[in-house]
């Protein structure tokens, strides 16, 4: 059951075919531009969406905003040192900030970045300072169905080749994105971690972690590893092998705002320090007020819990076995954030090029109210290249939705599926040079 009770609730917008029809009209096809009063379970994204507990509302209320020097800042920064060891705590908005900053800094031109798989803000943030992001995950997470426990892991193997291919001078540093979320939301196992850190020692290469879903990994850790220890020790564990973290505080910090970056190394600090400076604000603040460092400072603390994370993880799991049980072809094993289902099994009849993933995505707000979130050749083809998975992303807010909701996203799921065959391709007829995916507007191929 769930290990909180419920003290105040909102209500949910309910809507007309008719109106769900004319909402994706005008949206040109592209959720993301469909107001909120018009949708009914969203499950775009789980960042930034997450239900603050009381001890996190009450924890606004004792915001110091002071602009140099908050006593807010400190209690964040000394739990965030706690948690991950490292040296320099520098707050942000949000994770994507903590990204151009650290990738502005020391990505040339030229670079290549190894990831597991880079998602789609990270990516961007690469390419647009000049460099390569090169996706490195074990070949196991491009098969759906196979029922891999560390689907998220990186391979040695093809870290060795893109070092071979351009030289060590011309890799700036390592990243692990822990839980893999353009994979499946597929977790790293630990050994494989300390793999990937031996490996960046041995070559003298900074070793960094998207840590968004820190906590979320340490739990998968836990009970597909059997291990002894506590959820703390086992995500310091993690945070011990690497070098520093880049954090969407939005996630697994359980917030509606904010992100940080945490490094050992001092002069790199100081120079996105003096970055941030001048992008974000002074370093004690970071571009957030002191009552949102409060509120993170507080969600850290929850978010170790094994409780809530058992009934966390528990909620997805049982999310896609009903969908499993429905016949719904999703990725598997199931993931600790979101359901994904793979539209290239559930809509085989539409060619990639024509985005069966995005197709499916309209498909769910318009027969349930449902907004998701396509993860594939929409978001990641480039120069004729497309991805391997193409798949849309039904990520659960956290402390969010109960079962019920989730059984009509089920039962929504498992009627399109038995009328997939009426479902149509699309065609883009705007698109933005980046990250095309949250402003693009498509129309349905005839």
């Amino acid at each position: 059951m769930e290990p909180y009770r419920i003290k105040t609730v909102e209500s949910i917008p309910f809507t007309t075919r008719a109106e769900r029809e004319a909402a994706l009209l005008a949206s040109g096809y592209n959720v993301f531009s469909i107001p909120s009063d018009l949708i009914t379970i969203d499950l775009l994204t789980d960042s930034g969406t997450s239900a603050m507990s009381d001890r996190q509302w009450a924890a606004l209320m004792t915001g110091d905003e002071s602009y140099a020097g908050s006593r807010n800042y400190f209690r964040f920064e000394e739990t965030v040192r706690r948690i991950t060891g490292y040296d320099h705590i520098i707050p942000t908005h949000q994770g994507r900030v903590a990204e151009n900053l650290l990738f502005t800094t020391v990505v040339k031109e030229g670079d290549h970045v190894p990831n597991n798989i880079h998602f789609d803000t990270t990516q961007a943030n690469i390419e647009h300072n000049g460099g390569v992001a090169v996706n490195c995950v074990i070949d196991d997470a491009y098969d759906p169905v196979k029922e891999v426990p560390y689907k998220g892991n990186m391979d040695i193997t093809k870290l060795d080749k893109v070092l071979a291919d351009v030289g060590r001078d011309r890799i700036p540093l390592v990243l692990l994105t822990i839980t893999n979320n353009s994979g499946g939301g597929q977790p790293v196992g630990l050994d494989n971690a300390r793999e990937v850190s031996e490996w960046c020692r041995k070559h003298d290469i900074p070793f960094i972690y998207d840590a968004c879903r820190f906590a979320e990994n340490a739990y998968f850790n836990k009970v597909r590893s059997n291990l002894d220890q506590g959820i703390p020790e086992i995500a310091r564990a993690f945070f011990d092998l690497a070098d520093g973290c880049t954090m969407s505080a939005k996630k697994d910090a359980l917030v509606n705002m904010g992100g940080w970056l945490a490094l050992n190394d001092d002069e790199l600090s100081e120079k996105i320090t003096n970055m941030l400076i001048l992008i974000e604000g002074f370093p004690t603040y970071g571009g957030l007020a002191g009552r949102d460092l409060e509120a993170i400072a507080q969600g850290l603390e929850e978010v170790l819990e094994e409780r809530y994370l058992a009934h966390r993880v528990g909620q997805i799991q049982e999310f896609g076995r009903a969908l499993c049980d429905a016949g719904v072809p999703i990725v598997l094993p199931v993931g600790g954030h979101a359901v994904y289902i793979d539209a290239k099994r559930f809509l085989p009849h539409i060619p990639q090029e024509q985005f069966p993933a995005q197709a499916l995505t309209c498909a769910l707000y318009l027969e349930g109210g449902i907004r998701g979130c396509e993860i594939g050749g929409l978001m990641f083809a480039a120069d004729g290249q497309w991805p391997e998975l193409e798949l849309v992303r039904l990520a659960v807010p956290r402390r969010v939705y109960t079962k019920s909701h989730l059984d009509h996203v089920v039962d929504v799921c498992a009627k399109l599926y038995s009328e997939r065959e009426s479902i149509s391709g699309l065609r883009i007829t705007y698109e933005a040079p980046v990250l095309r995916h949250f402003t693009v507007r498509l129309e349905p191929v005839d």
